[in-house]
């Protein structure tokens, strides 16, 4: 019976993300608006500043944001939405948005049922983010902010999948189908959600592929980027659970670096969670 509903849940998700709209939570009311401000060409620092000041929580990570020791290493804090933004970017305040959608979403009663879970999975996508900019700017030099947003949408897919799985409890209650649903499933939905909310082609193809196993000689994409944080993350903070899955093969890893730059690439990425956790106030 509950396969019948895995099938019913991905009917109802293809549907849902070949029409017009969207049905999410209305946590990602605020996404939906900053993604279609960023698009606007002509779009200035003070347009951006009223749209996200209108929202208390957001706006309050974005200062927080701003005046964390990583991006703000003179120590004068700011106070403004509009200096927040001048300081961390524009770009910057897409991640922060969809960090406030995803954090809102675990906190929200209907997704307690899921609380293992979603500890686990936002732990891990703290650990991707991470690595991600530290990756980005350390081996592949490639832009960081754009990695670090990567890796944090990149597992959307299971988000969005257990958002739509909660109206379903005989489906809840079976943890190992439903776990085979989260992981069969997350990267090809998060890709399909991803393009329906009007991502980068760069970061869509790094989300597809982020599961997909292969080999790789050097770090130099953003997809190559995603998929060797995620295999790292996977190491130490893995979001699957053990009794229904076998341990992420992260061999590969071992054939693109050394023991020493890993484990400094581990130690730098470490500090960017620990200032991306006190910056989103995760």
């Amino acid at each position: 019976m509950t396969k019948a509903i895995t099938f019913q849940i991905l009917e109802d998700i293809a549907s849902d993300l070949s029409g017009d709209e969207i049905t999410f939570p209305t946590f990602l009311d605020i996404t939906f608006q900053v993604r279609t401000a960023l698009k606007d060409p002509n779009l200035s620092v003070e347009q951006l500043a009223k749209l996200v000041g209108a929202e208390p929580l957001m706006s309050t990570k974005i200062i927080r944001m701003a005046n964390s020791v990583a991006l703000n290493p003179s120590g004068r804090e700011v106070a403004d939405v509009k200096s927040a933004i001048i300081r961390v970017g524009m770009e910057a305040v897409r991640t922060v948005s969809f960090a406030v959608a995803m954090e809102q979403l675990l906190k929200s009663k209907q997704m307690q049922v899921f609380e293992g879970i979603s500890k686990r999975l936002w732990e891990h996508t703290a650990h991707v983010a991470a690595l991600c900019r530290t990756l980005a700017r350390k081996v592949a030099k490639i832009n960081g902010d754009e990695a670090m947003f990567a890796g944090l949408v990149h597992d959307l897919g299971v988000f969005y999948l257990m958002s739509r799985a909660v109206n379903f409890p005989e489906l809840v209650a079976d943890k190992a189908e439903l776990h085979g649903l989260l992981v069969g499933w997350h990267d090809n939905i998060g890709h399909a959600l991803l393009s329906a909310l009007g991502s980068p082609e760069v970061v869509l193809q790094a989300v597809q592929e982020h599961e997909t196993d292969r080999e790789i000689s050097e770090v130099k994409t953003l997809s190559d980027v995603l998929y060797v944080a995620n295999k790292i993350a996977n190491r130490t903070a893995s979001w699957r659970d053990p009794v229904f899955d076998e341990p992420v093969d992260t061999s590969m890893l071992d054939s693109v670096f050394d023991a020493e730059t890993l484990a400094e690439i581990v130690a730098e990425s470490e500090e960017e969670v620990a200032s991306l956790k006190s910056a989103l106030g995760a």
